[in-house]
């Protein structure tokens, strides 16, 4: 594996044949149509197709088209059982590694920014990367003052990979877009071509990580290992030992994934609550379930990496996501309907009918009508496919809704942290979350008191 950016044409042509390969399986398509094939049948394995293809190039190319692939990853639970069952092992091996760069490139990194004394600090440094994400690779080593560390080097180049890749995949979104129904491509990869600087700065994610770790110390369900050290593309972290949710997907037991669901919620909703700050990087390979929970070494609690895309909410989640949330199961249609005109959610030149919107935004919101529910692949699929049918009302009333800068990271991750627990199959009590740690989800008692008395 040569560093990044491999020559920036080879990158282009790798991406540029995607959609050529697309347009090339649509004419087969077209071709085992004419002969009698059922359009059902060969969309389907079009999509297969398509599908195995995608991830295998955007595995090979790390940067930016590895970051798109993991992000893309966590909506395999919307794909038919069909299409995702034959590439599911390669979405888990994007979650969890890539190609490693050399070691004598790893070298010549860690000589540029700690110095060529660099093995001084260091009791052990292991050579074979521990992981490989999208832009740096993962090496587990013992600190000088005897810390297992987990030693984070930024690949060469990241930047302009991160960038170039993006660039090209948003050339050709709209092919991509029928992979993952009811999901829009483009928007997707403008969000994360505008994180990129944020993204390859390390010194930012020191202090998100520091941050996190400092609030959830002795935590009995969130582990979040401490910042070691920290230089320009270099992040030395505390090590923790676990079991990756990707690998508790694939074969982990009910207990584990039940376990691993209520966590991952109570750390979505807790975490902009407790630091002001939301991890916005939700794939299963960032997370780990750690033994030491709080009924001992038997239970389990989440350890959370890389801390390098965050949102900044001073306040925790913005509130008028708990109360609209709130309307809407107690179906105040009225009310639902101005807060999100206020939102920005409905544009001014808009006009839907209240009862049209409460009825598609009632059975997204199911997990939460109920103290306990199972996030299972069939919802999610139902959940998509109600969207993205043009014959579906749902479809219709969709398109003129307007999602708000503000709001496009939260949303993303929130749908990407369902997705996740749609691949657990995880039984969730997750009002309980909300209730515990959304802003606005439970009403006031003080505010409670004047709508009672402004109804009298």
């Amino acid at each position: 594996m040569s560093d990044l950016p491999r020559k920036a044409v080879t990158r282009t042509a790798k991406l540029a044949a995607l959609p050529l390969g697309i347009a090339g399986r649509a004419t087969w398509g077209l071709g085992k149509r004419i002969v009698g094939e059922s359009a059902e049948i060969v969309g389907r394995e079009l999509q297969q197709r398509t599908a195995e293809q995608l991830f295998k190039v955007l595995g090979e190319l790390k940067g930016g088209a590895m970051k798109f692939g993991q992000a893309l990853s966590v909506f395999e639970s919307a794909l038919p059982e069909e299409v995702a069952g034959p590439y599911r092992a390669a979405l888990t091996k994007l979650q969890e590694a890539a190609p490693p760069m050399p070691t004598r490139t790893v070298h010549a990194v860690l000589a540029e920014r700690l110095g060529e004394d660099w093995a001084e600090l260091f009791l052990k440094f292991d050579d074979k990367p521990a992981a490989a994400a999208s832009i740096g690779q993962v090496h587990r080593a013992v600190w000088h003052d005897g810390r297992e560390v987990a030693v984070k080097v930024q690949y060469p180049g990241a930047g302009e990979a991160l960038l170039s890749d993006l660039n090209q995949l948003s050339r050709f979104a709209r092919l991509l877009g029928p992979l993952i129904p009811g999901m829009d491509i483009k928007p997707l990869i403008t969000e994360l071509r505008d994180r990129v600087s944020e993204e390859l700065d390390y010194e930012l994610e020191a202090q998100a990580q520091q941050a996190h770790a400092e609030e959830f110390e002795g935590d009995p369900d969130v582990l979040v290992p401490a910042v070691v050290h920290q230089c320009d593309q270099i992040l030395v972290t505390e090590w923790i030992d676990g079991v990756p949710l990707s690998e508790v997907i694939v074969g982990g037991t009910p207990e584990q994934r039940n376990r691993a669901g209520q966590l991952l919620s109570r750390f979505l909703f807790s975490g902009p609550a407790r630091t002001g700050l939301l991890h916005a990087d939700p794939h299963p390979g960032n997370f780990r379930l750690v033994p030491g929970g709080p009924d001992g070494e038997d239970d389990w609690r989440l350890g959370v990496l890389d801390f390098g895309t965050v949102d900044r909410l001073s306040g925790g989640l913005p509130e008028p996501i708990g109360a609209s949330l709130r309307m809407t199961l107690d179906g105040e249609a009225d009310a639902v309907y101005e807060l999100l005109r206020e939102e920005g959610f409905i544009k001014e030149s808009i006009d839907l009918e209240p009862d049209a919107v409460l009825d598609y935004l009632l059975p997204i919101i199911e997990p939460a009508l109920v103290d306990e529910f199972t996030f299972t692949r069939d919802w999610m699929r139902s959940q998509a496919a109600r969207i993205a049918d043009p014959r579906s009302p749902a479809y219709q009333l969709g398109r003129q809704l307007n999602l708000p800068p503000a709001y496009l990271l939260i949303h993303r991750v929130t749908l990407s942290t369902i997705g996740v627990l749609c691949q657990l199959g995880a039984t969730v009590r997750l009002r309980e979350e909300l209730e515990g740690w959304l802003p606005g989800f439970v009403l006031d008692e003080g505010l409670e008191v004047e709508e009672s008395v402004a109804e009298a």
